[in-house]
């Protein structure tokens, strides 16, 4: 099934014993376009502290009465390592983290996560066992806010199209698949549209820009999205019809 970064971050994160806290932001790496971390406010029971939860730990499906139930205590989040969120996470924070859970690297292996191409059914910390640093971190990915992208100004190969409003995840492998984009500058109504991360060209982060292989008139032909619940494959069909770009599931 298909999720929402807005309506993820506006879900709470609830543990085996109790409540977490709110979601704040998700934050995903710029290579693969996978969903990495939660970013969780857990400062009515922490002090003013802000928590990383990972996938691994979040059990399938998610609920859709905005809560996300995890296979940590209370107690294992109230000792997970310290989060500067101001700051980038760094490598050396990943690995601790990843430490502390005994969770895989995500990095390791060929696919999107270590165990495989989901991060399920692994949804407890794994046997308290030494998994070291975990392989090499690939020097050209980074983990990006999601909060970071609304606004990005989408351009088309002949003029822009819009900003982009959301993105769009499989809440199965936490691959964000769409950018939701509004066309309100120059389509009657502000309707939003849906387009493919396969179809991204290349973002320009400084400038934030985010060029794509389609013309104005392919978006134009484009169903209206309405919300993460109305795409199912009739809709993903059409609109990779009307692209004239092959479907992910062929």
């Amino acid at each position: 099934m298909f999720t929402s970064v807005s309506q993820a971050v506006t879900a709470r994160v609830k543990a085996v014993d109790g409540d977490i806290g709110p979601v704040e932001d998700l934050l995903f790496d710029d290579r693969r376009w996978v969903i990495r971390y939660l970013v969780v406010d857990a400062g009515t029971w922490l002090a003013e502290r802000d928590v990383l939860i990972s996938p691994y730990s979040i059990k399938q499906p998610l609920r859709r009465d905005r809560v996300i139930d995890i296979a940590l205590t209370r107690r294992l989040v109230r000792t997970s390592p310290a989060l500067d969120i101001g700051q980038p996470l760094s490598r050396q924070q990943e690995d601790e983290f990843q430490r502390h859970y005994h969770y895989p690297a995500y990095w390791d292996g060929g696919g999107l996560w270590a165990l495989g191409a989901t991060p399920y059914p692994s949804v407890a910390p794994l046997p308290n066992a030494d998994r070291g640093a975990g392989g090499a971190y690939p020097a050209d990915m980074q983990l990006r806010s999601s909060g970071q992208m609304d606004g990005f100004e989408v351009q088309a190969v002949d003029q822009r199209i819009g900003e982009v409003a959301d993105l769009i995840f499989d809440d199965e492998s936490w691959a964000i698949r769409y950018l939701v984009v509004h066309t309100h500058s120059w389509w009657p109504g502000g309707r939003k549209v849906l387009v493919g991360l396969p179809w991204v060209d290349r973002i320009d982060w400084a400038a934030q820009q985010i060029h794509v292989t389609l013309t104005r008139e392919q978006v134009k032909c484009s169903p209206v999205y309405q919300d993460a619940a109305s795409i199912h494959r009739d809709c993903e069909v059409v609109l990779h019809a009307n692209c004239q770009r092959p479907g992910c599931w062929a």
